[in-house]
């Protein structure tokens, strides 16, 4: 019996997706916009065939090389802005995700119990319609905190995130969802000031998971987005 059991497990994990592999493999998401139309999304990790020859060197990034002879599909474009490089971690109850990691979370978690599990898009509704992660949910700082005029937006961020408001500053937390947030990427404050503001509120921190690199990194690694909704 112990031999047949010791086989068994040995079939289910050779048989199991390693997250590292995911990258390849890619994931199957449904996206909602925020028009309510959905969409079906493999996240995967997607690279043009002539990138693949560039050696990694330092003359193969030398701005006039990139300038001459790289080719525009394996250039990314980075906007440098204002902001604040955040730290690596938050604190140490609340966990910090790298692509890896959030690849896997939709693939063992989100796409199989949205019940219990979410991706969060902290930004503004503007950046989400521009383009996010397959199918995270839009929850924007702003709409945490109560406001009278925009009521409807504050129950809906909580409603997403499994929490019953009670009144406007007490909520129960029983069913809160383990979310992972992010934003645009390691310069941009907006995620992490989420998950405090949700931690002084009550928020259990071990249902609370940082990806730090945002958008930016995402994009860097060439992993898929979401069309922009006109």
């Amino acid at each position: 019996m112990k031999v047949l059991i010791l086989i068994f497990s040995l079939l289910v994990y050779s048989h199991a997706v390693k997250p590292y592999a995911l990258q390849f493999t890619g994931v199957k998401v449904e996206h909602t916009y925020s028009n309510e139309k959905k969409e079906n999304y493999l996240v995967e990790r997607k690279i043009d065939a002539k990138c693949m020859n560039i050696s990694v060197s330092a003359e193969s990034f030398e701005d006039k090389n990139i300038t001459n002879n790289i080719s525009h599909k394996c250039k990314k474009t980075v906007i440098k802005t204002t902001g604040i490089i955040q730290p690596l971690y938050i604190n140490e109850n609340i966990k910090t995700y790298s692509e890896i990691e959030v690849m896997n979370f939709l693939y063992s978690k989100t796409s199989k119990n949205s019940a219990e599990y979410i991706l969060v898009d902290s930004r503004v509704k503007s950046w989400f319609d521009f383009r996010t992660i397959p199918s995270s949910v839009n929850i924007p700082f702003e709409d945490l905190k109560y406001d009278e005029d925009f009521e409807e937006d504050f129950n809906k961020a909580y409603k997403n995130l499994g929490i019953k408001v009670l009144n406007k500053n007490k909520y129960d937390f029983t069913n809160a969802k383990t979310a992972v947030f992010f934003c645009n990427g390691p310069w941009c404050p907006i995620s992490s000031k989420s998950i405090k503001y949700l931690s002084s509120i009550g928020y259990p921190e071990n249902k609370m998971i940082w990806y730090r690199g945002g958008m930016s990194s995402w994009e860097s690694l060439s992993l898929s987005v979401t069309k922009s909704l006109k």
